[in-house]
């Protein structure tokens, strides 16, 4: 019953999502423009289509990524405070990012400026090269160690160093690549547009169906790896496709919308809370739906009706799903 409440919630955000906004549009001409159907006012065409249909199916798509990343690795680590950024991922997304736009100084102020399709594609491919990179080591080093402690360690230090370089970066960049760059740390799903916005969406399509392949051993992961291994799961590979999963959906939300905080971390447990229980047969969808409901949820809040611009997707997921992650924290004791 919960899964179908919070699944009937997500159409009806999609729909308020298409209407609602620093220009309202009748439902009735929201739906004639998703049907084809003619529509007098080409504003508010322009806006449907190529505003508002792209911001939110990346939000779908990058809600759902980010919640089911985070899922699988508070699992494999047994830690609550896991999520999608602790194995330094998005942070070496964010170092990619920022060999692009602050190394390269024409790519940052000319590229990215009168060419956006060029220069949103360079940055893409720079944050997903840079994640997938360290995903790489990291999965390397599940192979090779045996406790979690020392792949977080590592993750942590990953993100360190990451930092730093970024840091040299901008003390020796102009201005305006740094604001480029900031603009771009803050995330954004409305960064996505064109035809990026369908190879985007795609690949979330399959890549988080294929998460789903992982609840068996997910499952066992919570009995403990002592325990797990008697059962005859092999806890090395089981830990690489776990961090493979959690790394690949990380590497490319981050590459399309920047690296948003906040939901990979409190969607699992928003939905521990709801569906009050520990299967992941049951917590997997249900994070994966409660993921998609909130994303909109914030995304709707970021460009509220009748204010012009949008706020950083950042500080209203923050705004959002903290309250509630911690009253289901405290209720739950």
């Amino acid at each position: 019953m919960k899964t179908l409440l919070i699944a009937l919630s997500i159409p009806l955000l999609v729909v308020i999502n298409l209407a609602a906004g620093s220009v309202d549009i009748p439902l009735a001409d929201v739906w004639c423009i998703i049907t084809g159907h003619a529509v007098d006012n080409e504003v508010w065409l322009n806006i449907v289509l190529n505003t508002r249909v792209p911001q939110t199916l990346t939000a779908m798509a990058c809600g759902a990524a980010l919640s089911v990343a985070g899922l699988e690795m508070q699992t494999v680590f047994h830690n609550p405070l896991a999520g999608p950024s602790v194995l330094g991922v998005s942070s070496s997304a964010s170092l990619g990012v920022a060999f692009v736009v602050l190394l390269s100084g024409s790519i940052g102020s000319h590229v990215l400026s009168p060419f956006g399709m060029v220069g949103n594609t360079a940055l893409v491919v720079a944050a997903i090269i840079g994640a997938l990179a360290v995903m790489l080591l990291i999965v390397w080093l599940s192979r090779k160690v045996e406790g979690n402690a020392t792949l977080l360690i590592v993750g942590v230090m990953i993100g360190y160093i990451a930092t730093a370089i970024i840091g040299v970066l901008k003390y020796f960049s102009s201005e305006e690549d740094i604001r480029t760059y900031v603009i771009w740390g803050l995330g954004s799903f409305a960064r996505v547009t064109g035809g990026q916005v369908y190879v985007f969406v795609g690949l979330m399509t399959v890549l988080c169906p294929l998460s789903l392949l992982l609840i068996k051993p997910l499952n066992m992961l919570l009995l403990g790896e002592r325990y797990a291994a008697n059962l005859g799961l092999n806890i090395r590979r089981a830990r690489m496709l776990i961090i493979s999963s959690a790394g690949v959906l990380t590497a490319v939300a981050t590459a399309y919308c920047g690296p948003i905080m906040f939901l990979g971390l409190a969607v699992p447990h928003i939905s521990r809370g709801i569906f009050r229980t520990a299967d992941h047969g049951i917590l997997l969808p249900g994070t994966l739906l409660t993921g998609i409901s909130l994303a909109l949820a914030c995304n709707l809040v970021a460009r509220m009706p009748g204010m012009e611009g949008a706020l950083p997707i950042n500080s209203v997921t923050a705004l959002i799903g903290a309250p509630v992650a911690l009253t289901i924290l405290l209720k739950r004791k």
